[in-house]
């Protein structure tokens, strides 16, 4: 395999990355664009490191070039969305950052410390403290569609660990549905297969149309979210998923909600051959 198709085996990936960090699919794709150009315009950039790691470090020098806390910090107080602006002062781009390599991105320390350009020392102190500001401020209600048993169990767990509650736990699209209607929602975590035959994503989409709500997926076909085609979810962890992801998916997709809206649609495609 070419170095140029490996690159663009991870892009996908390193799109699902950007819409984390940023909250928004057409500011992260923007920026995906821009680390390609890069890398097209200056090989030199991505010399000594692996396909994987060379693409994620050139969209880390963009995206923190452009982007320094007090920046961030002026664009974000002119949406006049102060709760936001308080959250992210207290969670430095660094720590989003390394928090989403390792605990989203599954990137080993050592090859986050590469992408950020720090030593794997300070990236094991940095992710201790960016999990302490996960923390929310006030409990959440969440809704959790998924229609194995162990695994709505598991993530119910997960759910109260981090001080949330969980609304109902429903398998089919007209459990969800239900339990959409009979509680106030703040976040909804689903899998795009349900237990009737249903979609999870037709099911979310449903509850869109009614409430802007935060949605975290959480499945096994996450080929299909990952088309680069129409509306994508901010957050998608595949499974099997590790605790620590889904409790950084949470935090985040809570601590974005307030700044981006909810994307009206999501889509599914078969996966590209």
């Amino acid at each position: 395999m070419r170095f140029s198709d490996d690159i663009a085996h991870h892009v996908p990936f390193l799109r699902r990355y950007a819409r984390a960090l940023t909250g928004s699919q057409a500011q992260g794709d923007a920026y995906v664009r821009a680390t390609l150009e890069a890398i097209l315009q200056s090989p030199s950039f991505i010399r000594g490191l692996t396909p994987r790691v060379a693409l994620y470090r050139v969209f880390h020098i963009i995206w923190s070039g452009t982007h320094s806390p007090a920046t961030l910090r002026a664009e974000l107080l002119q949406t006049n969305r102060d709760h936001f602006v308080d959250r992210i002062g207290a969670m430095s781009l660094t720590r989003r950052e390394a928090l989403l390599l390792t605990a989203m991105e599954d990137f080993s320390p050592s090859e986050a410390a590469a992408i950020l350009g720090i030593s794997r020392h300070q990236i094991t102190e940095i992710v201790e403290d960016a999990i302490g500001d996960l923390v929310a401020p006030t409990p959440a209600s969440v809704l959790i569609i998924e229609d194995e048993p162990m695994v709505s169990m598991d993530l119910a767990n997960i759910v109260e660990e981090m001080g949330h509650s969980v609304a109902a736990v429903a398998a089919t699209h007209r459990q969800a549905i239900a339990a959409t209607n009979q509680s106030a929602l703040d976040l909804v975590l689903a899998d795009i297969q349900l237990a009737d035959g249903g979609s999870g994503i037709e099911t979310v989409n449903n509850i869109l149309h009614g409430a802007d709500v935060p949605v975290v997926f959480i499945t096994a076909h996450s080929e299909r979210l990952l088309t680069g085609e129409g509306a994508e979810p901010i957050f998608l962890v595949p499974k099997p998923f590790a605790t620590r992801s889904v409790k950084v998916a949470i935090g985040q997709a809570l601590l974005l909600a307030e700044d981006h809206a909810t994307p009206h649609k999501y889509e599914t495609r078969s996966a590209a051959p």
